[in-house]
């Protein structure tokens, strides 16, 4: 399989770009195959009332997956990712975002995600399977 470009463009980047006006706007922090970022949501973001949407709660496993193998040098796209919503996030509710690179075997990667709120229960516990590209 022929290997592609792909050019990093988060300034418009729907969970970390700072240009994108209907994006997340999160800044993460990433060293050493890990990534960490908080997040608040406000209603805009609901599905049901008060609740933070299962979409944004995948995309923000997906983002902090990506910037975890971006911080050794890894440009990857997401091959498969598994999201397991343990207790709801609500709305105006402050959470910390943690992915870690796990494993890497030729040109896939493994990552873990834990998305918790600030008083440590778990909210959200994800794997994405990363390609390299």
């Amino acid at each position: 399989m022929k290997r592609h470009e792909v050019e990093l463009d988060t300034g418009w980047c729907f969970v970390c770009g700072k240009e994108n006006p209907r994006g997340l706007k999160v800044s993460f922090s990433a060293s050493h195959g890990k990534a960490e970022a908080v997040f608040r949501a406000d209603k805009t973001l609901q599905g049901y009332r008060g609740v933070v949407h299962g979409g944004v709660i995948a995309a923000l496993v997906d983002e902090a997956s990506i910037k975890a193998a971006a911080s050794v040098g890894i440009k990857a796209v997401t091959a498969e990712i598994r999201v397991r919503i343990k207790t709801p996030l609500h709305t105006g509710e402050e959470a910390v975002v943690k992915a870690e690179v796990v494993k890497e075997k030729g040109h896939f990667l493994m990552t873990e995600v834990l998305i918790s709120r600030r008083d440590g229960i778990t909210v959200t516990e994800g794997e994405v399977f990363l390609r390299r590209v």
